[in-house]
């Protein structure tokens, strides 16, 4: 019975470079003497900017990961006691906690912002009357219903407080 080799490039005596750059440990790269293209990912993302703006919207995630963790630390503390949570709250008054929350209330916003931007290129086309609704009008109308709900939640939470 004759055994198939799945590398034997039909055309190619057994013993020929190309037959030999295909198999492991029998001189891959030594057997042929071309070299093959490998495409340099060294900044890729910097290219382009549309490249540039993804990165920088998938980069602010970490920060939103970074805010969870605080809260979470929050949560702990609460858990452990008065004394805890009080000693938490006074490290989020730190200058450099403020300063902090500043810079993340920007990425925040950022973030948002790129996610509300891409929102009509996601999902499917809305037609109002026939006709496709534009891509800053679907924008507009989910930063408006966000806007609408942080303020009501913002409401909600200052009348609970009094």
């Amino acid at each position: 019975m004759k055994t198939i080799d799945p590398l034997h490039k039909p055309g190619h005596a057994a013993g020929s470079p190309v037959y030999l750059a295909g198999r492991s440990g029998q001189g891959g790269e030594a057997a042929n003497p071309r070299r093959p293209y490998v495409r340099p990912m060294a900044g890729w993302w910097r290219r382009n900017p549309f490249f540039v703006r993804y990165m920088a919207r998938e980069g602010s995630a970490l920060f939103v990961g970074a805010y969870a963790l605080i809260l979470l630390v929050g949560l702990i503390r609460l858990a452990q006691g008065e004394a805890a949570f009080n000693g938490w709250l006074a490290a989020l008054q730190s200058p450099l906690s403020i300063a902090f929350h500043g810079l993340l209330l920007a990425v925040f916003a950022f973030h948002s912002w790129t996610w509300f931007e891409i929102m009509p290129k996601t999902m499917p086309p809305v037609r109002v009357g026939g006709r496709r609704l534009p891509e800053a009008a679907i924008t507009g109308g989910a930063l408006a219903a966000a806007a609408a709900a942080s303020l009501v939640l913002f409401v909600i939470v200052r009348e609970l407080a009094r």
